[in-house]
């Protein structure tokens, strides 16, 4: 005969009305022997709640340990894919690019898990997604605190300017103002033209400020968008070295003292990471690489990669081939130089000043004053001394 709440000693509100819960108190008596007639109505026993309660915070547990195993490697990802060797494939190439911007989503991810975990009973999922994209953003924050913000010019003995003038979008006035106000001995041009650079040179040298300018359009000399030089006249005379090739899609060029007196220039201008020239960038780079090979070596332009994507290039300490970065070793390696239309904080760190052993970097500087210039490239400035 099946036993009432009443005459069992339990008050009628403590029966489990809900059949689900009925459902899982039956499973729960089974499995300890004490199954009830199929007939009969649950009581509720109050050491069976306390068991399902239990139950419940173990379950609830365990889901937080699997959902933070499975995020660890997901954070590794996100913030250090070199880990992995995933910093030049495709879609991870692109988020990394990025630093700033991502450590933000993954922190706006990270509160909405948080919310969602606070209000939903079963919140162990949603607490370890909160936890593992809340790691990955802080610690996405921290990549950039460590590379630094902060820029000084002081003198020295080379200044170099590299600066993706986005075609016939930013006027070579506005390049001669900038050669003239920072006393640019070498400035490397991606993306404008002869007759633009030409013109560069004819404004400064009316300010006393000689520079001999040359251009490179390719290994066959065809390609749309070229990249061009300055170099100043006290370093000597220069020529191309044509036996150096050029990165793949977009020209670059290696430009040698003819007398051996002066630094080895690289104008650089890779093509960028996107889905159809993916493997015409990874070659780009290493091209890159390959002219850091000498000591006197300085390379200047838009490499379309932040030193994350250089990463594994480098020899020994030197970040690619045997150069270091100036900008990563004067900690302004957090600055972006694209696009201008984000602030620098936000933007990517792609362009860059390069230079071998026989140099040191006095200082570096992106210079946001310029963004309405015309270019979605802010120029960046580095000061060299010969060692």
């Amino acid at each position: 005969m099946c036993q009432s709440g009443a005459r069992s000693g339990i008050p009628k509100e403590t029966l489990l009305r809900d059949s689900v819960r009925e459902r899982i108190a039956k499973r729960v008596l089974r499995s300890s022997g004490r199954a009830p007639a199929s007939r009969c109505r649950l009581v509720a026993n109050p050491r069976d709640g306390i068991y399902l309660g239990m139950l419940n915070r173990k379950l609830r547990s365990v889901s937080l340990v699997v959902t933070l195993l499975l995020g660890a490697p997901v954070v590794v990802l996100l913030v250090w894919p070199q880990a992995f060797s995933t910093h030049t494939v495709l879609f991870v190439a692109q988020l990394i690019a990025f630093r700033a911007p991502l450590a933000l989503a993954l922190g706006v991810g990270a509160v909405l898990s948080a919310i969602v975990a606070l209000f939903k009973r079963r919140w162990g999922i949603a607490a370890g997604v909160a936890i593992v994209l809340g790691i990955a953003s802080l610690a996405n924050g921290g990549v950039l605190l460590s590379r630094g913000a902060a820029g000084a010019l002081p003198d020295g003995d080379l200044t170099v300017v590299a600066w993706n003038t986005q075609g016939g979008a930013t006027s070579p006035e506005s390049v001669a103002r900038l050669v003239l106000a920072t006393g640019a001995d070498i400035v490397s041009l991606p993306e404008m033209d002869d007759v633009a650079v030409a013109e560069v040179a004819r404004l400064v040298a009316l300010e006393g400020h000689r520079m001999t300018a040359a251009t490179a359009y390719g290994e066959t000399g065809e390609s749309w968008i070229p990249t061009s030089v300055l170099i100043a006249d006290g370093l000597g005379e220069y020529r191309v070295d044509t036996s150096a090739g050029s990165t793949p899609g977009l020209p670059s060029a290696v430009w040698r003292s003819v007398d051996g007196s002066g630094p080895t220039i690289v104008a650089a201008h890779t093509s960028p990471p996107l889905p159809g020239s993916m493997d015409e960038w990874r070659a780009g780079l290493q091209w890159i690489a390959e002219q850091c090979d000498a000591p006197d070596v300085i390379v200047a332009g838009d490499l379309n990669a932040t030193a994350d994507h250089l990463s594994g290039l480098g020899i020994g300490d030197a970040l690619v081939g045997g150069c270091l970065d100036a900008a990563i070793t004067t900690d302004v390696g957090a600055i972006g130089t694209w696009p201008t239309s984000a602030p620098a904080w936000l933007a990517s760190p792609i362009d860059h000043v390069l230079f071998g052993a026989a140099w040191t970097v006095r200082g570096v500087q992106v210079l946001t004053s310029l963004d309405q210039t015309g270019s979605d490239h802010r120029p960046i400035v580095a000061v060299l001394d010969a060692r």
